[in-house]
């Protein structure tokens, strides 16, 4: 443990960490938003889901700073009378979570995709790299648009509403495999033919124990990369699909779901319903593209400038 600590001390991840301010300023926000997530029953001042704190009276209040403003509600409240803060706080949790399931969903399907063409190759790469062209040839938004509108067929709207959260990780990880699928089988083909794969081959290992023990490590910084960006097009799924109906119900509040909730509201003076979760889901996709961008230099000293 001490080995690996003093490794991690000395490795050129941290030294050129420690060296980008950009990145050391979006890992401190992006580590306090997925902190308020993590801790929203404790921070959150109302719960959004308990109807004692839910009061149609209060409705559209605006934050406190304003002159009709309430000291009870801080940023004011949405058109159901929850106060807008809460809210935003447990639909930041919503929304990691779906970002996060969803990534690893994508993850799985396209490791295992890529992992066996790339290995196999033959017909069983051309049969996973043609299916991963199709839905390539499509924008992910519409596969998941698509595939949303037939779960809420198939389960009906009120069974789609209470399976949201799962539903939404399926729906958005099944539209954007194919993007981790190609990538691992880029490196995964050339990994295949190195000394340490031939002599693995040898000694008689299985090609199940080459691929997973021994080709796909070396493939991992790669799909750590893809990782941190495809977590911030998920949460952008998720509010496009909520925004546009297909997503998280008004009653299960994401952020997607709290700026469609306010749309409509914001010409009649009523903009912080919208505002307020469009700053903090554009600030939580910037800094997570930004931490992508910075890992993705560092990974390829080629275009590390620093």
């Amino acid at each position: 443990m001490n080995q690996s600590l003093i490794r991690f001390k000395e490795s050129y991840l941290l030294y050129t960490f420690k060296r980008d301010r950009i990145a050391i300023t979006s890992f401190i926000i992006l580590a306090l938003l997925v902190l308020t997530g993590i801790l929203a029953p404790i921070i959150s001042p109302y719960n959004p889901f308990d109807p004692i704190n839910i009061d149609i009276m209060n409705a559209e209040i605006p934050p406190v700073w304003l002159e009709e403003g309430s000291k009870d509600f801080f940023l004011g409240t949405d058109i159901q009378g929850r106060d807008l803060l809460s809210t935003m706080i447990y639909g930041l949790r919503l929304s990691l979570i779906i970002g996060c399931g969803a990534v690893l969903l994508q993850a799985l399907l396209g490791i295992m995709f890529g992992l066996i063409a790339g290995y196999m190759g033959g017909k069983i790469d051309s049969l996973f790299m043609r299916l991963a062209d199709i839905q390539l040839s499509f924008p992910y938004l519409m596969v998941a648009i698509f595939i949303s509108a037939i779960f809420q067929v198939a389960f009906g709207i009120g069974r789609f509403e209470k399976l949201a959260v799962p539903l939404l990780v399926i729906i958005i990880g099944l539209a954007e495999w194919p993007v981790y699928a190609r990538t691992v089988r880029a490196s995964v083909m050339g990994e295949k033919n190195k000394e340490y794969v031939e002599a693995a081959r040898v000694i008689g290992l299985s090609r199940k124990v080459i691929m997973v023990r021994h080709i796909l490590p070396n493939t991992m910084t790669s799909v750590l990369v893809i990782s941190t960006i495809q977590v911030a097009n998920a949460i952008m799924s998720e509010a496009a699909l909520s925004f546009l109906g297909l997503g998280m119900p008004v009653t299960k509040p994401s952020l997607g779901s709290l700026i469609r909730s306010g749309f409509e509201y914001i010409f009649s003076g009523s903009w912080w319903i919208t505002f307020f979760p469009g700053f903090l889901l554009v600030l939580l996709v910037l800094v997570i593209n930004l931490l992508g961008d910075w890992l993705r230099d560092v990974f390829n000293p080629k275009l590390y400038k620093g």
